[in-house]
């Protein structure tokens, strides 16, 4: 028997605690927000802007990160198109925002769609376009602060955008153009001087510290400001990068876009000559597995705390541009994911508490959920999310980050953590104590959380063995009297598993299993005990960002005085 804790640094126990979780940003947070945006507008700060602006930069960095060919050529042809949405270039009016769908803002605004012009077309055809669309910027934003065009998060990653694209908008002849671009260019980075600090924790404040990195890169005379931007780096990668590689609101699409910023900004480096400081390259190399590690057997991400199913090849993509060649982390003790794998078949757990509340907006109630593949194809999975991807109804947005929406337990139709109006988590799941070992049978996890204890005095266990062949996933959901809590009566649970699109499932005639078939033939056995088994409908979010119909087993139970015990077991059919 292999002793626990042996194979790639598996903890055996361990206890996370969700602290400080329950509530958003404060009233007074909030105002010293808006008092801040005040003052960008302030003459003084306008002041503070001025300065001498470059004749040119010092080098134009290679953009690790291809562009998509196809969004590229319908530039060409007029349309901006990211993710599933589109909007005509002629109707894009940067100074009216409504003109903008709220899922292009961040494309349009940071330039990001830059890099599929590159990919679409050689310069000279694609150079207009892209002037084109920064004169409308310049003419809407170029005169001073404006709440739409001087976000501190989208001006770093514009500044990243314009660096390595500089020769599509800045190859016109005509000089009056490129003395604006390159003035608004260097406002952009003092205000970036001032800002960064001011922006709102985890990945939007690290894009603005990345921006004032490479502003001291790229723009003459920038040791100075390199210098305070390394020690700016520094602290926001401290506070929000866990030990473990992942990011404090345990998204991983967030996850991909931390690996992909940082890959830019060691390719300035690299233009530059100069050596990637070690804060760094530690973080990308920690980053790296972290995401691998939520992966499944198609490549592609799983599908947690309102992030959906990125395609595997956007993922292969960031990985080869961050230059790390790694295995996937099988237990991110702080990011809280644990990865079972045997002989192609894969499972992917969320075995800790939500983010808390001021380090997401849009996080899910998805503690002790768990994704499933069988080699390439997806077996269970969670409904997905909708950050990041094309706009959904806010009633579908919202119900997509409930328990209900995920592979683990209800109890009386609650939720694990409450959903704040806000976007944020409230009260729920605080702790989570988790046991994990690697035996000569197999991997066995063995979880529980106090999300239901506050409410209904009942803590929820579960525990999955995946067995050393891959063959068979056993699980059983305990629900147990919680420690000096009282019962607030009879409830009613329900175990969900919800199904990848294409799956037919079909009961047995004992009402105890399913028969689960793909569509290429191939077919797993469900069996289970201590509820009723019924098939429903469920939805699948892809990684385009639209729901696609599919189904969901569902184990219903009643929990008596003492608690309740449900066993499962998924077995793939010979």
């Amino acid at each position: 028997m292999s002793e626990p804790g042996s194979i790639d640094g598996i903890e055996p126990g361990r206890q996370l605690i969700r602290s400080g979780g329950e509530q958003g940003a404060s009233l007074a947070a909030r105002l010293a927000a808006q008092l801040q945006r005040l003052a960008w507008r302030s003459p003084l700060h306008g002041l503070r802007l001025r300065g001498r602006y470059p004749l040119k930069l010092l080098a134009v960095p290679a953009d690790p990160i291809p562009g998509h060919a196809g969004d590229g050529a319908e530039l060409l042809e007029g349309w901006i198109r990211h993710r599933g949405v589109a909007v005509e270039l002629a109707m894009l009016d940067f100074a009216d925002p409504a003109t903008i769908p709220a899922a292009l803002v961040d494309h349009i605004q940071t330039f990001g769609f830059l890099r599929d012009l590159a990919a679409a077309a050689p310069r000279e055809r694609a150079a207009p376009i892209a002037e084109l669309i920064v004169r409308q910027w310049l003419g809407a934003h170029g005169g001073g602060v404006t709440d739409a065009g001087w976000r501190t998060d989208h001006w770093g990653r514009r500044i990243l955008a314009w660096g390595a694209h500089a020769p599509l908008i800045l190859s016109s002849h005509d000089i009056v153009y490129r003395s604006a671009v390159l003035n608004v260019l260097a406002q952009g980075a003092r205000h970036l001087d001032r800002g960064a600090d001011k922006t709102p924790a985890g990945l939007p404040r690290i894009a603005a510290w990345a921006g004032v990195v490479t502003a001291g890169l790229l723009i003459p005379g920038g040791d100075v400001r390199l210098a305070h931007g390394e020690q700016g780096l520094a602290r926001v990668l401290a506070a929000c990068v866990l030990p473990d590689g992942g990011l404090t609101n345990r998204s991983p699409t967030a996850q991909l876009d931390l690996v992909e910023l940082l890959s830019q900004l060691v390719a300035v480096y690299e233009a530059r000559r100069r050596a990637v400081p070690d804060m760094l390259a530690a973080v990308l190399a920690r980053a790296v597995p972290a995401l691998l590690g939520v992966t499944l057997g198609d490549g592609g991400l799983s599908s947690w705390q309102g992030g959906g199913p990125v395609s595997a090849a956007r993922v292969a993509t960031a990985v080869t541009a961050s230059g790390i060649r790694t295995r996937p982390l099988r237990q991110a003790r702080d990011w809280g994911y644990q990865r079972l794998s045997a002989q192609g078949t894969l499972v992917v757990m969320d075995a800790a508490p939500p983010p808390v509340a001021r380090a997401s907006s849009g996080g899910c109630a998805s503690t002790l959920a768990f994704e499933m593949s069988d080699g390439p194809r997806r077996l269970v999975v969670n409904c997905g999310g909708s950050t990041g991807l094309a706009s959904l109804p806010t009633d579908l947005a919202e119900g997509l980050r409930t328990t209900a929406a995920h592979s683990t337990l209800t109890l009386a139709d609650a939720n694990s953590t409450a959903l704040n109006p806000d976007g944020s988590l409230g009260r729920g799941v605080k702790e989570v104590e988790l046991d994990r070992q690697e035996l000569d049978a197999g991997s066995r996890i063995d979880a529980s959380h106090d999300g239901y204890a506050r409410r209904h005095g009942l803590i929820h266990r579960r525990q999955l063995m995946l067995s050393v062949d891959g063959r068979e996933l056993r699980g059983e959901d305990v629900l147990l009297p919680a420690p000096r809590r009282r019962r607030t009566g009879s409830s009613g649970f329900s175990i969900r598993f919800h199904l990848a699109p294409g799956i037919s499932a079909s009961v047995t005639a004992d009402g105890l299993g399913a028969l689960l078939r793909f569509p290429d033939g191939g077919s797993w056995q469900f069996r289970c005990r201590g509820g009723a088994l019924a098939v429903e409908d469920s939805l699948w979010i892809d990684p385009a960002g639209r729901p696609r119909a599919t189904c969901q087993l569902v184990l219903d139970g009643e929990v008596p005085a003492g608690g309740a015990e449900a066993g499962w077991v998924f077995r793939r059919m010979a």
